[in-house]
């Protein structure tokens, strides 16, 4: 898996089409801006004034993040059991549908539409009915190690819950 290096902020629109995507991003943060706030496993960031070494070591960190994010993929059988991370939990029918839409693109988002289609084929009762279920199969998911992040005015998208990458502090001060 690629890694994509990006300039940021410059290169912000990149940065949302690969996250959508589930691709991997190492943002080049300029050494007199703050850096991005990083809320997804599959992104990190440095100053662009590292050295080549300290950036390959991101590169392969993120790499290894990569490979263990998608080699983990849920399953969910016809019985509404989904499995993951050696884990299980059984769903009930309309959370069971909801999970099929959301595995279907796995990593990437489904839009609100197409989950409620799935969940409900003949129409939903409600506006609130999707966000109502989706809040019950966090609550459900949470304990197998998966995640139902929301993408504002997209949809959702289902991930395997890793922490966020950025962990960084600050750079401290200048010193003299």
């Amino acid at each position: 898996m690629d890694v994509a290096l990006l300039r940021w902020p410059e290169q912000d629109g990149q940065r949302r089409t690969l996250s959508e995507n589930g691709d991997p991003r190492l943002l080049l943060v300029p050494d007199d801006a703050p850096p991005p706030a990083i809320t997804d496993c599959l992104e990190d960031w440095v100053r662009a004034s590292a050295t080549d070494r300290e950036v390959r070591a991101r590169v392969e960190s993120l790499e290894a993040r990569s490979r263990a994010h998608r080699d983990d993929v849920p399953s969910l059988d016809t019985f509404g059991v989904i499995r993951y991370g050696g884990r299980w939990t059984a769903l009930p029918p309309l959370e069971t549908r909801l999970t099929e839409g959301l595995l279907a693109r796995y990593g990437a988002v489904t839009s609100r539409e197409s989950l409620v289609r799935a969940g409900w084929p003949h129409g939903a009762p409600g506006r609130n009915a999707l966000d109502v279920h989706v809040l019950r199969l966090r609550r459900r998911l949470a304990p197998l190690g998966l995640a139902i992040r929301t993408v504002r005015s997209r949809g959702y998208l289902l991930e395997g819950d890793c922490p966020a990458a950025g962990a960084h502090s600050e750079d401290p001060p200048a010193s003299g």
